[in-house]
């Protein structure tokens, strides 16, 4: 457990978004960006995010232990007028001449393509990934739907074009894949202790946040992609191939494990996210494994 309080500012860096306050400190000589949680009266798509920094750690630990790299993260306090906040440390990945990039500006760098850059509908994005010159499409497109079955696992409402994208050297001249970032809207982060009892006492609540919502921010013909249908569907080969690359990988006693040990957060909370987590990994990611494994080869 870490107090950031009287970490050193750093002049001239700041981070964008809308959730909550960010400001750049250094701790332990290196340079981390701390997620504020917004209060009850900042909802910029009419939720409260006040669980979102807890959503951030948690998420972009699970990614890592998944194998998809993510944000270094960790759980800390920080003192404001006297109040105690939970705040949540991510490294920064930038620095000595390396630029992110988010997917929303490359979008936009695809010249001979009719689609403005935040747009999220599918098609569009895969066009992107395979006209984009910042790095392998083959790779990029692989990437593409790893992600978007880890999201569907954590809930994941606002994978949107500007939480990811790539890492750009300006010196070398070289770009990679950025880390995983901005996961502060997986595992319902606007749920409150009424809600995390409903859904663990509930199995109607429960199942109306597997089968129902939260949906990606991504869309198929303007509408917004509900994970489990999309899955079961198995429409897309890539996608598919992204469930058995994926599926091998999650550990879900290890998760478990993981969320007892995560530090600021009650015994509902806890019991919640593992409820939560294993719930979608049956009845989404599971189901649709199996599924794909059923398709004709």
């Amino acid at each position: 457990m870490v107090d950031f309080t009287g970490c050193k500012r750093i002049f001239g860096k700041a981070y964008n978004g809308a959730n909550g306050k960010k400001i750049a400190v250094e701790y332990n000589g290196n340079q981390y960006m701390l997620k504020f949680p917004p209060s009850a009266k900042e909802k910029p798509t009419g939720l409260s995010y006040t669980n979102s920094c807890i959503s951030e750690h948690v998420a972009s630990s699970i990614f890592n232990m998944i194998g998809i790299l993510a944000q270094q993260t960790f759980l800390g306090t920080f003192n404001v007028n006297g109040k105690e906040k939970i705040v949540c440390a991510c490294r920064d990945f930038t620095g000595d001449g390396k630029v992110l990039y988010d997917f929303c500006s490359i979008k936009n760098s695809v010249i001979d393509s009719v689609h403005n850059g935040s747009g999220t509908e599918l098609v569009d994005i895969l066009e992107t990934i395979e006209k984009q010159q910042f790095v392998n499409p083959v790779v990029l497109l692989e990437h593409f739907w790893n992600v978007f079955i880890v999201d569907a696992l954590l809930g994941n409402f606002d994978r949107h074009n500007g939480n990811w994208g790539f890492i750009v050297n300006t010196v070398s001249q070289t770009a990679e894949l950025a880390p995983i970032f901005d996961c502060g809207s997986c595992l319902l982060p606007q749920a409150d202790e009424k809600v995390m009892q409903n859904v663990l006492e509930n199995e109607g609540e429960l199942n109306a946040r597997i089968y129902q919502f939260p949906t990606s921010a991504i869309k198929q013909n303007g509408k917004k992609i509900n994970y489990y249908d999309f899955l079961l569907a198995a429409e897309y080969k890539e996608c598919n191939e992204a469930l058995l690359r994926i599926v091998p990988k999650i550990d879900i006693e290890a998760i478990s494990a993981f969320v007892d040990n995560v530090p600021y957060i009650s015994k509902l909370q806890r019991e919640f996210y593992k409820t939560y987590i294993c719930a979608r990994y049956k009845s989404i990611i599971i189901s649709a494994y199996e599924n794909v494994l059923r398709q004709p080869s």
